[in-house]
C-alpha cells in the first residue's frame, strides 16, 4: 500500500514556461474535488499490483492488424454497441468548434445518445428527458415522468433507444418507454426496487439489473417481467454500477459482488459464472469496483479493483490474467487491448495470448513531447480515431499517440469538456460546464 501513495505523493519541480501556459499538467498547488474518490476506488488494492511500472519498448518488427475505419451516424446505446465496444472511428480532426448549443439544463446531466435524426436524447438529475434537435438548435421536448412526491429525489436515469422509443430504469424502481416522436409514455410499471444498471435490448425483451444485483428480462412491449435471475447481493451498496454486455446468443452481466455470469438469451438460464472478487475477505460486504465489461472475438475483458482478465465467453475460463488494471475503460480492438493503468502507463496487450507489446510511462513521453520537466496529469477517455489513439484528459487536452504508442500531437479542445466525448458522424460531441452541447469538426 505504500507504493501505491507514494506515486501520488511525488514532489514535482515546475517546469518550463510552455508547460505552465498550456496548463496540460496538473499543478502542485491544484487541488481536486475528485481525488479522495480516486483514493477511495483504490484503496483495497494489494501491494503485489501496485508495482508494474515497467517500460515495454515495442519489437520493431511487430506489425498491428487494425479494423477498419467506419463513420459511426448513432450512437443509441449507452456504450454505443451491444458488446461494449468501440469502433476505430473516423474523425476529422481538425479540432474547430462547429456547435454550440443552447443551455439544455440547470441540474446535472446523466446521460445522453443521440438517434438517426440528429437529435439528441439526454435525461438530468430532475427526471427530465430532453429532445435536442441539433438542426434547429432548440430543445423539441421536455419531459418529466415524475410526480411531485418524487420532486426532491435526485433521478439517476438509466437510457436505451430503438425506433423513437426511449427505454428508462432508475434508482426509485421505475421503468417505463417513452416515445419521443409523439412526446408519450407507452407503458410505465414501478417494480420497487432502484435499478442499477446500464439497460440492453435482445429481440422483444429489455434487460436490467436492480441494486440487489437480481437480473431481469422484461416484455418490451409491455414492461412486464418474463423472468427474474437472482445473483450475489452486497450487504454495502459500493459505487460499481451492475454491467451488461450482449452478444445475438448470450448476455454477460458482471455484478456488483464481482461475479461474472453468462446467460443464455433464448431459454434465460445461466451458462456458467465465476467470482473475479479474489480479496482476502470473503465477507459479502467487501467492496468490489471495475469497469465496464467489453465482449470482443469470443473473449470478456474484464478490469477489477487489482487484475485485467480475459475470460473465454463460451467456457468461462480464464485466458490470461495480469496484475494490472485500467483507470479508465480499456479500449479494445479485434486483437489487442489498450490500456491506462493506474502508474499511468499506456500498456498495448495481445488478446490472444496476453503478450505486452509495449508499456509507456505517459507522463514520460509527454514530457518529451513538449520538452518539459515530468509532472502527471488525470485522465477521462480514451478512444482510437484513424487508426490512433486518443487520450482525453480532464483538463481538455488530448493526447495523439499513434498506434505504436508514439505521441503525434497534443492539443487542446476549444471547449472545456464535461462528459464522456463520443464521435459520431465525424464529429467530436460532448457536453461542457453549462450543459451545453458542442460538437468539434
Amino acid at each position: 500500500m505504500k507504493l501505491f501513495f507514494l506515486f501520488f505523493i511525488i514532489v514535482l519541480v515546475k517546469g518550463c514556461s510552455f508547460d505552465t501556459k498550456s496548463g496540460i499538467w496538473q499543478t502542485e498547488n491544484s487541488n481536486n474535488k475528485n481525488d479522495e474518490s480516486l483514493f477511495k476506488e483504490f484503496k483495497t488494492l494489494s501491494s503485489e499490483n501496485e508495482n508494474f511500472n515497467k517500460t515495454i519498448v515495442k519489437n520493431n518488427n511487430f506489425q498491428f492488424k487494425l479494423p477498419k475505419i467506419k463513420n459511426n451516424i448513432e450512437w443509441r446505446d449507452k456504450y454505443l454497441s451491444d458488446s461494449n465496444n468501440l469502433f476505430n472511428f473516423q474523425y476529422n480532426n481538425n479540432n474547430n468548434l462547429i456547435f454550440k448549443g443552447k443551455k439544455i439544463s440547470g441540474s446535472l446531466i446523466n446521460d445522453f445518445l443521440v438517434d438517426e435524426n440528429e437529435n439528441i436524447i439526454l435525461g438530468d438529475l430532475k427526471g427530465n428527458i430532453f429532445l435536442f434537435s441539433k438542426i434547429e438548435n432548440k430543445i423539441l421536448h421536455k419531459f418529466n415522468f415524475y410526480q411531485k412526491k418524487y420532486k426532491k429525489l435526485k433521478k439517476y436515469l438509466n437510457l436505451i433507444i430503438e425506433n423513437n422509443i426511449v427505454y428508462v430504469s432508475d434508482n426509485i424502481g421505475y421503468l417505463y418507454a417513452y416515445d419521443y416522436k409523439i412526446n408519450k409514455v407507452l407503458w410505465a410499471k414501478n417494480y420497487k426496487i432502484p435499478f442499477r444498471s446500464n439497460l440492453k435490448i435482445t429481440g422483444e425483451k429489455l434487460i436490467a439489473v436492480n441494486q440487489n444485483n437480481m437480473l431481469f428480462y422484461f416484455d418490451k412491449k409491455s414492461g412486464e417481467k418474463i423472468r427474474s435471475i437472482p445473483s450475489e447481493e452486497t450487504v454495502v451498496k459500493n459505487e460499481f454500477i451492475n454491467n451488461l454486455s450482449l452478444t445475438f446468443k448470450n448476455l454477460f452481466f458482471l455484478n456488483s459482488y464481482g461475479s461474472l455470469y453468462s446467460i443464455n438469451n433464448n431459454n434465460m438460464r445461466i451458462n456458467w459464472f465465476v467470482n473475479l472478487n479474489k480479496s482476502l475477505d470473503i465477507n459479502p460486504a467487501n467492496l468490489f469496483t471495475g469497469k465496464e465489461i467489453i465482449h470482443s472475438s469470443n473473449k470478456i475483458i474484464v478490469t477489477t479493483n487489482d487484475n485485467l482478465y480475459v475470460i473465454n465467453a463460451v467456457s468461462g475460463s480464464t485466458i490470461f490474467k495480469k496484475n494490472f488494471t485500467s483507470l479508465v475503460k480499456p479500449l479494445v480492438t479485434k486483437d489487442y487491448i489498450f490500456l491506462i493503468s493506474r502508474n499511468n502507463f499506456l500498456i498495448s496487450i495481445n488478446l490472444d495470448n496476453g503478450e505486452i507489446i509495449y508499456s509507456y510511462n505517459i507522463n514520460q513521453k509527454i514530457a518529451e513531447f513538449l520538452n518539459t520537466k515530468e509532472k502527471k496529469v488525470k485522465f477521462m477517455k480514451i478512444l482510437m480515431a484513424n487508426n490512433n489513439i486518443l487520450i482525453f484528459l480532464k483538463n481538455s487536452y488530448v493526447v495523439k499517440f499513434d498506434v505504436n504508442g508514439t505521441i503525434k500531437e497534443i492539443f487542446k479542445l476549444p471547449i472545456k469538456i464535461n462528459s464522456n466525448p463520443k464521435i459520431i458522424s465525424n464529429s467530436l460531441i460532448y457536453l461542457d460546464k453549462k450543459n451545453k452541447i458542442i460538437i468539434i469538426d
